[in-house]
């Protein structure tokens, strides 16, 4: 087994988020028990690429869809896809919180503008760039619970992060068969950069 950090994870980086509002029909599937939060019939959805470095425990990249989810009355979040560039990002998020993290090879580019791709030995995933339109001032916190399924029971893991906002555009380009691929027949809703994030993950 690959040895992995004991949680909770203290990550840091840079996060390139976008969001969506995707018809119910078009959403992946769920953890067992949870529902959708929706608006006229549609859900939340946010997809992102993250750049773990500066103090973070691992450095690696990852490219992850999550829903916005309800467990009885509760918000959650729950990650429906995501890949990374490290075997022992995978292996502790499969263990330590039922995340389901699978390998995709990255290319990441920082100019003006920060471009991603990713692929698997099955085709390509996904492209975006983003660049990045103003700065807003102070560094803003954010907590919420993530909620999956580890060895068959629901788990429900506490994120706290706190990061510097930066309204982003974002353009994406996903494959028809890639997993993402409803994600690509619709802009985003809104694109924000979370720069300089650190972010404590699990109990």
């Amino acid at each position: 087994m690959t040895p992995y950090p004991d949680e909770p994870w203290h990550l840091a980086g840079q996060m390139y988020l976008s969001l969506w509002l995707v018809p119910r029909a078009e959403l992946p599937a769920l953890v067992p028990g949870t529902r959708p939060l929706t608006v006229a019939g549609r859900g939340l959805v946010g997809a992102a690429w993250v750049v773990y470095e500066n103090d973070s425990v691992l450095h690696y990249n990852e490219l992850l869809r999550a829903v916005a989810v309800r467990d009885g009355a509760r918000p959650r979040v729950c990650i429906t896809d995501i890949w990374v560039d490290s075997e022992v990002s995978m292996a502790g998020g499969r263990a330590l919180w039922g995340i389901p993290k699978e390998m995709a090879t990255f290319e990441v580019r920082r100019t003006d503008a920060t471009s991603f791709a990713a692929k698997t030995d099955r085709g390509a995933l996904a492209a975006a760039r983003y660049t990045e339109r103003r700065r807003l001032p102070g560094r803003w916190p954010l907590a919420y619970k993530l909620v999956q399924t580890l060895n068959g029971r629901i788990k429900t893991s506490a994120v706290r992060s706190r990061a510097a906002l930066r309204p982003a555009h974002a353009e994406w380009t996903v494959p028809a068969d890639s997993r993402l691929g409803a994600l690509g027949d619709r802009a985003p809703l809104v694109s924000l950069i979370l720069r300089d994030f650190t972010l404590r993950f699990g109990g």
